[in-house]
Protein backbone atom coordinates (compact mmCIF):
# COMPACT_ATOMS: atom_id res chain seq x y z
CA UNK A 1 0.00 0.00 0.00
CA UNK A 2 1.32 3.37 -0.96
CA UNK A 3 0.77 6.16 0.84
CA UNK A 4 1.74 10.40 -0.28
CA UNK A 5 2.51 12.81 2.33
CA UNK A 6 0.34 13.36 5.58
CA UNK A 7 -1.75 11.60 5.94
CA UNK A 8 -4.65 12.35 8.55
CA UNK A 9 -7.86 10.79 10.01
CA UNK A 10 -10.52 11.50 12.95
CA UNK A 11 -9.98 9.97 16.15
CA UNK A 12 -12.85 7.40 15.74
CA UNK A 13 -11.16 6.23 12.46
CA UNK A 14 -8.20 4.71 14.63
CA UNK A 15 -8.85 1.09 13.63
CA UNK A 16 -9.65 1.78 10.11
CA UNK A 17 -7.78 1.11 6.96
CA UNK A 18 -7.36 4.07 5.91
CA UNK A 19 -7.15 4.17 1.89
CA UNK A 20 -6.20 7.53 -0.27
CA UNK A 21 -8.37 7.89 -2.62
CA UNK A 22 -7.47 11.65 -3.38
CA UNK A 23 -4.14 13.51 -2.51
CA UNK A 24 -4.78 16.59 -0.72
CA UNK A 25 -7.93 18.94 -0.08
CA UNK A 26 -9.69 20.47 -2.67
CA UNK A 27 -9.97 24.27 -0.83
CA UNK A 28 -6.87 24.32 1.33
CA UNK A 29 -6.83 27.92 1.74
CA UNK A 30 -8.23 27.63 5.66
CA UNK A 31 -5.57 29.93 6.86
CA UNK A 32 -4.81 27.65 10.25
CA UNK A 33 -4.52 24.69 8.50
CA UNK A 34 -1.32 23.09 7.83
CA UNK A 35 -2.18 19.53 6.76
CA UNK A 36 -1.81 19.26 3.40
CA UNK A 37 0.98 22.31 2.24
CA UNK A 38 3.21 19.23 1.34
CA UNK A 39 0.79 18.20 -1.57
CA UNK A 40 -1.83 19.58 -4.28
CA UNK A 41 -5.18 18.44 -4.71
CA UNK A 42 -5.49 15.87 -6.77
CA UNK A 43 -7.50 12.74 -7.58
CA UNK A 44 -5.70 9.51 -6.89
CA UNK A 45 -5.41 7.15 -10.48
CA UNK A 46 -8.04 4.39 -9.91
CA UNK A 47 -5.52 1.81 -10.83
CA UNK A 48 -3.09 2.93 -8.19
CA UNK A 49 -6.55 2.63 -5.08
CA UNK A 50 -7.51 -0.54 -6.48
CA UNK A 51 -4.34 -2.11 -6.30
CA UNK A 52 -4.43 -0.96 -2.57
CA UNK A 53 -7.11 -2.78 -1.81
CA UNK A 54 -6.22 -5.69 -3.08
CA UNK A 55 -3.00 -5.81 -1.36
CA UNK A 56 -5.20 -4.83 2.30
CA UNK A 57 -7.65 -7.39 1.23
CA UNK A 58 -4.72 -10.34 1.23
CA UNK A 59 -3.44 -8.36 4.44
CA UNK A 60 -6.23 -7.10 6.18
CA UNK A 61 -9.16 -9.62 5.25
CA UNK A 62 -11.49 -8.92 8.41
CA UNK A 63 -11.34 -5.13 7.61
CA UNK A 64 -14.47 -3.80 8.94
CA UNK A 65 -14.13 -0.02 9.05
CA UNK A 66 -12.38 2.01 6.15
CA UNK A 67 -11.71 5.36 6.03
CA UNK A 68 -11.23 7.69 2.47
CA UNK A 69 -8.61 10.00 2.43
CA UNK A 70 -7.35 12.61 1.71
CA UNK A 71 -9.12 15.83 3.25
CA UNK A 72 -12.22 16.02 1.39
CA UNK A 73 -12.59 12.75 -0.86
CA UNK A 74 -16.07 13.34 -1.34
CA UNK A 75 -15.21 16.02 -3.82
CA UNK A 76 -15.52 12.57 -6.12
CA UNK A 77 -18.10 12.42 -8.42
CA UNK A 78 -20.42 9.05 -8.24
CA UNK A 79 -18.84 7.84 -10.83
CA UNK A 80 -15.51 7.71 -9.43
CA UNK A 81 -16.46 6.78 -5.64
CA UNK A 82 -19.24 4.37 -6.49
CA UNK A 83 -16.52 1.54 -7.70
CA UNK A 84 -13.92 2.05 -5.23
CA UNK A 85 -17.37 1.22 -2.68
CA UNK A 86 -18.37 -1.82 -4.90
CA UNK A 87 -14.83 -3.25 -4.38
CA UNK A 88 -14.41 -2.62 -0.69
CA UNK A 89 -17.49 -4.11 -0.20
CA UNK A 90 -16.38 -7.44 -2.05
CA UNK A 91 -13.37 -7.18 -0.81
CA UNK A 92 -13.76 -7.46 2.89
CA UNK A 93 -17.30 -9.70 3.65
CA UNK A 94 -17.28 -8.25 7.26
CA UNK A 95 -17.16 -4.07 6.55
CA UNK A 96 -19.67 -2.41 8.26
CA UNK A 97 -19.02 1.21 7.19
CA UNK A 98 -16.87 3.52 5.11
CA UNK A 99 -16.02 7.31 6.41
CA UNK A 100 -15.39 10.21 4.44
CA UNK A 101 -14.05 13.70 5.40
CA UNK A 102 -16.07 16.59 3.02
CA UNK A 103 -16.78 20.29 2.54
CA UNK A 104 -20.15 21.93 2.77
CA UNK A 105 -20.30 21.98 -1.51
CA UNK A 106 -19.09 18.56 -1.54
CA UNK A 107 -22.58 17.46 -0.16
CA UNK A 108 -24.62 19.94 -1.35
CA UNK A 109 -23.50 19.82 -5.14
CA UNK A 110 -24.43 16.06 -4.69
CA UNK A 111 -28.30 15.59 -5.60
CA UNK A 112 -30.23 13.57 -2.76
CA UNK A 113 -30.36 10.70 -4.90
CA UNK A 114 -26.41 10.40 -5.30
CA UNK A 115 -26.24 10.75 -1.54
CA UNK A 116 -28.55 7.75 -1.09
CA UNK A 117 -26.89 5.98 -3.42
CA UNK A 118 -23.40 6.28 -1.28
CA UNK A 119 -25.25 5.40 1.70
CA UNK A 120 -26.51 2.36 0.30
CA UNK A 121 -23.27 1.05 -0.29
CA UNK A 122 -21.86 1.69 3.22
CA UNK A 123 -20.52 5.11 3.01
CA UNK A 124 -22.18 5.96 6.05
CA UNK A 125 -20.45 8.82 7.97
CA UNK A 126 -19.36 12.25 6.67
CA UNK A 127 -16.85 14.33 9.03
CA UNK A 128 -17.31 18.25 8.51
CA UNK A 129 -15.36 20.78 10.10
CA UNK A 130 -17.35 23.54 10.96
CA UNK A 131 -14.83 25.17 12.79
CA UNK A 132 -17.14 28.33 13.87
CA UNK A 133 -21.07 29.25 13.44
CA UNK A 134 -19.87 32.54 13.31
CA UNK A 135 -18.98 33.90 9.29
CA UNK A 136 -17.09 36.98 10.31
CA UNK A 137 -14.73 34.22 11.70
CA UNK A 138 -14.89 31.72 8.95
CA UNK A 139 -14.62 34.56 6.22
CA UNK A 140 -10.97 36.03 8.37
CA UNK A 141 -10.05 32.15 8.41
CA UNK A 142 -10.73 31.50 4.66
CA UNK A 143 -13.22 29.05 5.30
CA UNK A 144 -14.96 28.60 1.58
CA UNK A 145 -17.95 28.18 2.97
CA UNK A 146 -21.06 30.19 5.21
CA UNK A 147 -22.42 28.82 8.42
CA UNK A 148 -25.53 28.55 7.07
CA UNK A 149 -24.43 26.52 3.85
CA UNK A 150 -22.74 24.03 6.10
CA UNK A 151 -25.68 23.64 8.37
CA UNK A 152 -27.89 22.79 4.88
CA UNK A 153 -24.74 20.61 3.97
CA UNK A 154 -25.10 18.65 7.18
CA UNK A 155 -28.69 18.43 7.00
CA UNK A 156 -28.88 17.19 3.71
CA UNK A 157 -26.74 14.59 4.33
CA UNK A 158 -28.31 13.47 7.82
CA UNK A 159 -31.83 13.33 5.63
CA UNK A 160 -29.81 11.28 3.28
CA UNK A 161 -29.14 8.99 6.06
CA UNK A 162 -25.56 9.29 6.45
CA UNK A 163 -24.50 9.96 10.36
CA UNK A 164 -22.34 13.25 10.61
CA UNK A 165 -19.72 14.58 12.95
CA UNK A 166 -19.55 17.93 12.97
CA UNK A 167 -15.72 19.74 14.33
CA UNK A 168 -15.51 22.57 15.71
CA UNK A 169 -11.90 24.96 16.46
CA UNK A 170 -11.70 26.87 19.88
CA UNK A 171 -9.79 30.02 19.72
CA UNK A 172 -10.46 30.61 16.09
CA UNK A 173 -12.17 33.81 16.78
CA UNK A 174 -8.69 35.08 19.00
CA UNK A 175 -8.98 37.28 21.60
CA UNK A 176 -11.32 39.92 19.73
CA UNK A 177 -14.18 37.75 18.67
CA UNK A 178 -13.83 34.84 20.85
CA UNK A 179 -17.44 35.59 22.11
CA UNK A 180 -19.02 36.01 18.91
CA UNK A 181 -17.74 32.31 17.59
CA UNK A 182 -18.85 30.65 20.77
CA UNK A 183 -21.88 31.96 20.67
CA UNK A 184 -22.47 31.11 17.20
CA UNK A 185 -20.60 27.43 16.99
CA UNK A 186 -23.23 26.59 19.82
CA UNK A 187 -26.22 27.88 17.68
CA UNK A 188 -24.89 26.33 14.27
CA UNK A 189 -24.33 22.82 15.80
CA UNK A 190 -27.73 23.36 17.59
CA UNK A 191 -29.36 23.60 14.14
CA UNK A 192 -27.39 21.13 12.63
CA UNK A 193 -28.29 18.22 15.27
CA UNK A 194 -25.77 16.46 14.23
CA UNK A 195 -24.95 12.38 15.93
CA UNK A 196 -21.38 13.51 16.53
CA UNK A 197 -19.84 17.14 17.52
CA UNK A 198 -16.49 17.59 18.83
CA UNK A 199 -14.09 20.70 19.81
CA UNK A 200 -10.60 20.71 18.89
CA UNK A 201 -8.54 23.79 19.86
CA UNK A 202 -6.42 25.78 17.64
CA UNK A 203 -2.81 25.28 17.30
CA UNK A 204 -0.70 27.74 15.36
CA UNK A 205 1.68 25.97 12.90
CA UNK A 206 4.35 27.66 11.32
CA UNK A 207 4.01 28.39 7.37
CA UNK A 208 0.63 28.72 7.58
CA UNK A 209 -0.92 32.38 7.17
CA UNK A 210 -2.31 32.08 10.47
CA UNK A 211 0.95 31.63 12.15
CA UNK A 212 2.32 34.96 10.21
CA UNK A 213 -0.73 36.71 11.21
CA UNK A 214 -0.32 35.80 14.98
CA UNK A 215 3.70 36.70 14.31
CA UNK A 216 2.74 40.16 13.01
CA UNK A 217 0.00 40.43 15.96
CA UNK A 218 -3.09 40.56 13.46
CA UNK A 219 -4.02 37.66 15.38
CA UNK A 220 -3.51 37.18 19.07
CA UNK A 221 -4.45 33.78 20.50
CA UNK A 222 -6.42 33.14 23.42
CA UNK A 223 -5.01 31.75 27.20
CA UNK A 224 -5.58 28.21 27.67
CA UNK A 225 -7.99 29.33 30.52
CA UNK A 226 -10.20 31.45 28.33
CA UNK A 227 -9.80 28.52 25.78
CA UNK A 228 -11.89 26.76 28.42
CA UNK A 229 -14.26 29.54 28.62
CA UNK A 230 -15.00 29.52 25.24
CA UNK A 231 -15.60 25.88 25.54
CA UNK A 232 -18.21 26.62 27.94
CA UNK A 233 -19.80 28.99 26.16
CA UNK A 234 -20.18 26.68 23.02
CA UNK A 235 -22.12 24.51 25.20
CA UNK A 236 -24.12 26.53 26.84
CA UNK A 237 -25.81 27.43 23.19
CA UNK A 238 -25.93 24.14 21.97
CA UNK A 239 -29.72 23.11 22.26
CA UNK A 240 -30.35 19.92 20.12
CA UNK A 241 -33.59 17.96 20.59
CA UNK A 242 -31.81 14.03 20.22
CA UNK A 243 -28.59 12.73 21.72
CA UNK A 244 -25.39 14.44 20.74
CA UNK A 245 -22.45 12.47 21.23
CA UNK A 246 -20.23 15.12 22.48
CA UNK A 247 -16.30 14.69 22.89
CA UNK A 248 -12.66 16.68 23.91
CA UNK A 249 -10.46 14.10 23.32
CA UNK A 250 -8.50 15.30 20.68
CA UNK A 251 -4.82 15.75 21.44
CA UNK A 252 -4.91 19.42 20.79
CA UNK A 253 -7.18 20.08 23.62
CA UNK A 254 -6.58 21.41 27.07
CA UNK A 255 -9.47 19.45 28.93
CA UNK A 256 -10.99 15.82 27.66
CA UNK A 257 -14.67 15.96 27.97
CA UNK A 258 -17.37 13.42 27.07
CA UNK A 259 -20.79 13.11 27.35
CA UNK A 260 -24.42 13.38 25.55
CA UNK A 261 -25.87 16.72 25.05
CA UNK A 262 -28.33 17.65 26.05
CA UNK A 263 -28.72 14.78 29.31
CA UNK A 264 -25.17 15.45 30.41
CA UNK A 265 -25.20 19.69 29.42
CA UNK A 266 -25.14 20.61 33.52
CA UNK A 267 -22.55 18.11 34.26
CA UNK A 268 -20.37 19.24 31.50
CA UNK A 269 -20.39 23.02 32.50
CA UNK A 270 -19.80 22.02 36.75
CA UNK A 271 -16.43 19.75 34.81
CA UNK A 272 -15.34 23.04 33.51
CA UNK A 273 -15.41 25.18 35.97
CA UNK A 274 -14.27 22.81 38.71
CA UNK A 275 -11.57 23.11 35.75
CA UNK A 276 -11.01 26.83 35.40
CA UNK A 277 -11.09 26.71 39.53
CA UNK A 278 -8.16 24.46 39.72
CA UNK A 279 -6.36 26.71 37.41
CA UNK A 280 -3.69 25.72 34.53
CA UNK A 281 -2.26 22.85 36.80
CA UNK A 282 -5.67 21.07 35.79
CA UNK A 283 -4.90 21.20 31.82
CA UNK A 284 -3.06 19.47 29.19
CA UNK A 285 0.68 20.66 29.19
CA UNK A 286 1.59 22.22 26.03
CA UNK A 287 4.41 19.49 25.35
CA UNK A 288 1.54 16.83 25.22
CA UNK A 289 -0.63 18.48 22.91
CA UNK A 290 -0.81 17.58 19.42
CA UNK A 291 -2.43 18.03 15.89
Amino acid sequence: MQYLGTVIRPPSEAESYILQVTYGCSHNKCTFCPTYLDKSFRVRPVNEVMGDIEIAQNLMPQTRRVFLADGNALVLSNQKLMPILDTLNSSFPGLQRVGIYANAGDILRKTDQELKELSAKKLLIIYIGLESGSNRVLKKVNKGATAEEMIEAVNKAQNAGFKVSVIGLLGLGGTDLWKEHAVATGKAVSAMNPLYFSLLTLMIVPGTELYRQWEEKEFILSEPLDMLREMRVVIENINVSSGCIFRTNHASNYLSLAGRLPNDKERLLKVIDQALAEGESRLRPEFLRGL
